[in-house]
């Protein structure tokens, strides 16, 4: 299998790119654009960015099924050297697409109370950021609520309107589209409008 093209310039689009993930999380329901790079197989370009930016040999990964092809593995070991977790346990970052279900948001790593920081980030690939039904943000990093209206699958805006575990436990939840990333972190309460 071929490999792709990672970052044109890895050092300045990988520390931009990281400022715009760390501006999304910090800011809930913003959405940002991720500089232009390639997009490996069935990863849009966001999703590469987040990769590219935030995998290396100490992040588990776990993909969808639908994202695992021979071409999207042979370039993540290559340009970022991820391992794919062998248990639920160690992942750190999952990338999942529309096909999303709860079995596998409970599966994820929540972190504990001592440790909340072993988590798991989840990228979710949706096919528009705006159109679906109209969602209200609020908590840290908005001074107002924030409407959002991606179109998700069911079962993550039902983790997210019930939030299974109490913070400081929960998923850090990065949606993209194209080149576009949305984030709602573990603290942003979600409301239906």
């Amino acid at each position: 299998m071929a490999l792709q093209a990672g970052f044109d310039q890895p050092i300045e689009q990988s520390q931009q790119a990281f400022r715009l993930i760390l501006k999304a999380l910090s800011e809930p329901g913003q959405t940002v654009t991720l500089p232009g790079g390639p997009a490996w197989g069935a990863l849009n370009a966001a999703s590469t960015a987040v990769l590219l930016t935030l995998a290396d040999r100490e992040t588990p990964l776990q993909l969808a099924a639908a994202l695992k092809s021979e071409q999207v593995l042979t370039n993540i070991r290559f340009h970022t050297g991820a391992p794919l977790a062998t248990h639920h346990a160690e992942i750190v970052l999952a990338l999942f697409d529309a096909q999303l279900q709860a079995a596998d948001l409970q599966a994820l790593p929540h972190g504990s109370e001592i440790s909340p920081e072993l988590s798991a980030s989840v990228v979710v690939q949706i096919t528009a950021l705006e159109g679906g039904p109209k969602r209200r943000l609020s908590g840290p990093g908005l001074e107002k609520p924030r409407e959002i209206s991606p179109q998700l699958p069911i079962a993550l805006w039902d983790y997210l309107l019930e939030r299974p575990q109490r913070f400081p436990l929960g998923l850090d939840i990065m949606l993209t589209c194209g080149e576009r990333l949305l984030a709602i972190p573990r603290t942003t309460r979600v409301e239906e409008c």
